[in-house]
């Protein structure tokens, strides 16, 4: 038997996730049947909470925007040979500088705040995935026990500063005091009618930008060429004469950078003060889109349009149907990231298989044992 072709790119990037998506869709079907609820329903209340209205793609796109960032996040440094499961930590230590400078120029205009608070972000973001690439780089820890261990950091960081730098004296709770309008990100709803009332703004657009920018940073620049190479190969990478420390310390500042984008969204642009745990493990579902996104931008946004979608229509599917909690959702999630993740290769002989069967290479071959059988 010949071996197996690789596959062609449109089948890997497009085919083979939509038959992961569509085991993962069965298997939850299947899941909600067993509970004793119509599968139909739950997935016509799904798609109508997150697509039916305005309103719900709103939200959508609002969840969608955070997931975009910590995405690409997660994908930059795959594509080095890293993996930054720090997204959360670096996204709560960017809230701070998203804070800091909102609080300090909330009374002047937000054309002013936005510039700023963007760069607070990148630096913090960035900052605080610096430190494991040059622990990595210089020392030897692997990025994933110091990106994780970061996380718990950051987290302890965040309720000190909010309950001893942040909170004012007159509140209970652990938050800072809300912005005035000068510090606010401008809701899509004040441009876009249908949006109205909904948490989507204008960073949006940062997201849409920062999808390009990484595609062409990637694929089209002298130093995603180098993290490519350092990716596939860390030892041909080094003896081209690359900086290999150098591309770990560069690609993990940037990582960070796009993680603390997570906190311009919610800081900024919904919340509009700093309260403990806005991140709401964004960082994590990353991991997922960056995933299911094959680690390309035109995936990452896809798949975070996808679990945008399941995170409202979660929200909605506990009020049209009594009988499941916003808890069948993360099954769902969870058999999404399971079936696309870690078990993404399932289809993948049985698919190359197929595919060999209509490439020319195998027709040719097929004719010629067909001609051999009938000469003898």
């Amino acid at each position: 038997m010949s071996a197996l072709k690789p596959l062609p790119r449109w089948a890997d990037v497009v085919l083979l996730p939509l038959l992961n998506l569509a085991l993962a869709f069965l298997v939850s079907g299947l899941v909600v049947l067993m509970i004793g609820q119509n599968p139909l329903v739950a997935i016509e209340a799904i798609v109508v909470g997150a697509f039916g209205s305005g309103f719900n793609i709103g939200y959508t796109l609002y969840y969608a925007t955070n997931f975009v960032f910590t995405g690409l996040a997660v994908a930059l440094a795959a594509h080095a040979g890293l993996f930054n499961i720090g997204g959360n930590g670096q996204a709560y230590i960017a809230g701070l500088g998203v804070a800091t400078v909102a609080l300090a120029l909330d009374q002047t205009h937000w054309l002013i705040v936005a510039p700023l608070a963007f760069l607070a972000a990148a630096f913090m973001g960035g900052l605080w995935a610096f430190i494991p690439g040059w622990l990595q780089a210089k020392r030897g820890s692997h990025v994933v026990i110091t990106t994780i261990m970061f996380n718990f950091i950051a987290s302890a960081v965040m309720v000190y500063m909010l309950n001893r730098v942040f909170k004012p004296a007159n509140v209970m709770g652990p938050e800072s005091r809300t912005f005035a309008e000068g510090g606010r990100l401008p809701k899509l709803g004040e441009f876009i009618p249908a949006f109205q009332h909904t948490p989507v703004n204008l960073s949006i657009v940062v997201a849409l930008v920062a999808l390009v920018a990484v595609y062409i940073l990637i694929w089209h620049t002298k130093f995603g060429y180098a993290l490519r190479t350092l990716g596939y190969n860390p030892t041909a990478s080094r003896y081209a004469g690359m900086s290999n420390s150098r591309i770990i310390m560069i690609v993990m500042t940037l990582s960070g950078a796009l993680a603390g984008m997570v906190a311009f969204n919610e800081v900024m642009g919904v919340q509009n003060r700093l309260v403990l745990d806005f991140v709401a493990d964004a960082g994590f579902v990353g991991i997922a889109v960056a995933l299911m996104g094959r680690n390309h931008p035109i995936g990452i946004a896809l798949a975070a349009l996808l679990f945008g979608a399941l995170y409202q229509g979660g929200n909605e599917l506990q009020y049209v149907v009594p009988g499941l909690t916003r808890e069948m959702v993360v099954v769902i999630q969870a058999l999404v990231i399971l079936f696309t993740g870690a078990m993404e290769g399932l289809f993948r002989p049985g698919l190359q298989r197929t595919l060999m069967l209509f490439s020319p290479e195998q027709k040719a071959e097929a004719v010629a044992r067909e001609t051999v059988k009938s000469e003898s």
